[in-house]
């Protein structure tokens, strides 16, 4: 009988599975069993090839050769980790091996690392497939009793093609179509760029903000207070000119207010959802100060490494009804600093299930976030993964707890003919509020806004009550513009684009889709810092000079979240079955052609910040882009002179084939490469900077990111084709 090869997507999530499954075995880049053999990628072993791998026409960027539109988009294997897919696809062919299992990360990415390397290694075996939620021993032996026929993943990677090749043919042809265009080389994509959009957007907001002036006139009663408030104002509370806020003072000073109004009503807090990523991210940027990108790499290995949680890249914050055990044994597993809160989540030893926690129809590829049933020691945990940590256990807890049940009284107070109001909170059962939040970081009291009332503890009032008018004051302020994005506010509005539309069915139907995915999302956040449409400033990030004149330039079509909602939800209906994902390529292909003569035809005089890190060169002609030296630097095959274009360095000898895209390494996470940067790896040979390390070794530029053995990005400093 012979062997099943279990394809991991991570070595460490490799040696899991097979400590599980009993392959002990070390063999050439797997480990083997009586049963099984369990092999890894390295993430993604294979992915698309570049344009001029495709044709050599495509080395040159130039308007006579776009749009890029091939009927297939070959496959490549990965330079930096080909060692590893020989190994695997010497694996999965050979003799011995009946069948595989693809247990690579249960979601759409997963899904296409690989099937990818199915293709690639021209693999015809039958295939099931492993999905899980959780990386402890029980849940990975769970999955594989119930183990699945991959053809029932057919539509994710279906769907993950064509997210793949979209993403290729859009910023394929928008990319070199707006470099050329204005001669300085632009990024543009088909998420990141109506996320720019966003920021853009807020930027304009403030820039363009008029600020205006408006006083409140508070009184005192002595054992409570009330704002003057008039329907004619808006806000009501707000009054324009200083002589009426005077009027309104005169008018009541001294005077005896009457309580006109007095009601008080039973209202509810309650208690938050469970966490999915995108909102555990807008948490822990507002409360910790981790970026989302920050977020998710700590929920990853908290899944990962230590196992701690389930699965982080999931857009569910609902459990299906068959995890209502799980979740029990979960709660009596906690660490010894929650199980004070645990009785409140399970009264009488029960687990009080409404549809706000568990409901099957809105689990999508995976539950929301939870701790795992293992027994974990959080101090065993880096400090920001303890803090992590912590955020998703006490929400977990106070999402089972009961409601917080309070009185809301509102009372208006006559003086005269003014009116003036006080809100008032009473809590009669503080319900999941008696879990505190974290201590550490320390948090400030969230301090009100200037035109904000403050709930007061109030008297006993009832109408009729009569209160001497103590003191009248007034307050001057101004309108305030609105504050830039935090990470937290963009995840926010790029989950939610597309709900303001005009169309409500087309904005019903985008209820949920948005911009990007919640494991996406972070990148394109890091993606537009990094080439420079935005920037970090504090808490903050603003869109650039650079970033604001892009989205300028931009058509409607792109820059809008409205097309790229439609994608996404697309790309989900091509998952379900309900779309034709060939019809979907097609829409594609005509918008990569659009884009292309958009670029081409627009007459916009827009000019681009200079990049510092580029020599000047003289305006080069219409659909070319011009070149210069880059002093200091030599060719690394033949010793010749180095030159700059816009989008890449080349070698300036006669029948040299030394060509370097300057965004090379950008997909491994890498960063863009520059003339300065250039100089000094020729020179040094590796450099180490902020986000891992630059190595070039034998005709190779290699991207290590920090904390990585191997690496994420291998390219040849020359492209010819052999």
């Amino acid at each position: 009988m012979g062997h099943i090869v279990v394809v991991a997507e991570k070595p460490s999530v490799g040696r899991d599975i097979a400590r599980v499954i009993g392959c002990r075995t070390s063999g050439d880049g797997c480990l083997i069993g009586e049963k099984y053999i369990v092999t890894w990628a390295v993430g993604h072993l294979v992915t698309l090839s570049e344009p001029d791998e495709i044709d050599e026409k495509y080395r040159k960027w130039s308007f006579s050769t776009l749009p890029i539109l091939p009927d297939d988009i070959p496959l490549k294997v990965i330079g930096a980790t080909k060692g590893q897919f020989t190994k695997v696809k010497k694996l999965m062919n050979a003799a011995d091996t009946d069948s595989l299992i693809c247990a690579t990360d249960a979601g759409r990415e997963g899904e296409l690392i690989f099937r990818y390397i199915y293709r690639m290694s021209g693999c015809k075996k039958p295939f099931e497939r492993l999905w899980i939620s959780s990386m402890t021993d029980e849940a990975i032996s769970d999955g594989f009793r119930a183990i699945r026929p991959g053809s029932d993943y057919d539509g994710l990677y279906r769907s993950a093609v064509c997210r793949s090749e979209a993403d290729w043919l859009v910023g394929m042809n928008a990319s070199r179509a707006f470099t050329l265009r204005y001669n300085t080389l632009l990024s543009v994509g088909r998420v990141q760029t109506p996320t720019l959009a966003i920021l853009v957007a807020r930027l304009n907001e403030i820039n363009n903000f008029k600020p205006e002036g408006y006083h409140l006139v508070t009184a005192d009663f002595g054992d409570y207070k009330g704002t003057y408030f008039s329907d004619r104002y808006d806000p009501d509370t707000h009054i324009p000119d200083k002589e009426t806020a005077e009027a309104i003072v005169s008018g009541t000073k001294g005077g005896t207010g009457t309580v006109v109004f007095a009601e008080t009503a039973r209202k509810r807090d309650l208690p938050p959802q469970l966490y999915d990523l995108t909102s555990l991210q807008r948490d822990a940027n507002r409360l910790l100060g981790f970026t989302a990108d920050k977020t998710l790499k700590l929920a990853q290995s908290l899944y990962e490494t230590q196992k701690a949680l389930t699965y982080p890249r999931t857009d569910s914050r609902y459990l299906p009804p068959d995890m209502i055990p799980r979740v029990v044994q979960t709660m009596h597993k906690l660490p010894d600093a929650y199980q004070q809160f645990v009785p409140g989540a399970l009264p009488g030893g029960k687990l009080p299930v409404t549809k706000r926690t568990v409901d099957a129809s809105k689990v999508t590829d995976h539950h929301a976030i939870i701790p795992t049933d293992r027994r974990v020691k959080p101090e065993s945990f880096s400090a920001d993964e303890q803090k992590l940590f912590d955020l998703v256990v006490r929400r977990f807890l106070a999402a089972f707890w009961p409601a917080c049940d309070y009185d809301a009284t509102k009372v208006i107070t006559r003086v005269g003919e003014h009116d003036f109001r006080t809100t008032g909170r009473t809590v009669v059962t503080n319900g999941w509020r008696d879990i505190p939040p974290q201590k550490d970081p320390p948090r400030a009291k969230k301090k009100p806004k200037a035109d904000e009332e403050e709930d007061q503890s109030l008297p006993p009032l009832t109408q009729g009550d009569t209160r001497a008018v103590k003191n009248v004051s007034v307050r001057e302020d101004v309108t305030k513009p609105p504050s830039p994005h935090t990470d937290a506010s963009l995840l926010s509005a790029m989950e939610n684009a597309g709900r303001d539309l005009d169309d409500e069915e087309l904005a019903k139907q985008m209820k949920g889709s948005g911009i990007g995915t919640p494991a996406t999302r972070a990148a394109i956040i890091e993606r537009l810092i990094h080439v420079g449409y935005a920037a970090r400033k504090g808490k903050t990030i603003q869109a650039t000079e650079k970033g604001v004149r892009l989205i300028g330039i931009m058509p409607e079509q792109l820059a809008s979240p409205e097309l790229t909602g439609r994608w996404e939800l697309a790309l989900h209906d091509i998952t379900d079955g309900a779309q034709d994902p060939v019809q979907f390529m097609s829409g594609i292909r005509e918008m990569s052609s659009f884009l292309v003569e958009y670029a081409r035809t627009n007459n916009s005089q827009v000019v681009f910040p200079a990049d510092p890190s580029r020599k000047s060169s003289s305006k080069g002609a219409r659909g070319t882009v011009s070149v210069a030296d880059v002093e200091g630097a030599v060719c690394p095959l033949c010793g010749g002179r180095v030159r700059e274009s816009a989008a890449a360095f080349s070698c300036a000898a006669s029948g040299c084939a030394f060509t370097l895209w300057k965004d090379c390494l950008t997909r491994g996470g890498g960063p863009m490469l520059d003339s300065r940067l250039l100089i000094m790896l020729l020179e040094k040979k590796q450099l180490r900077g902020s986000t891992g390390l630059l190595v070039l070794r034998d005709k190779h530029i290699l991207f290590y990111p920090n904390g990585n053995d191997a690496p994420s990005v291998d390219r040849p400093v020359e492209y010819k084709r052999k």
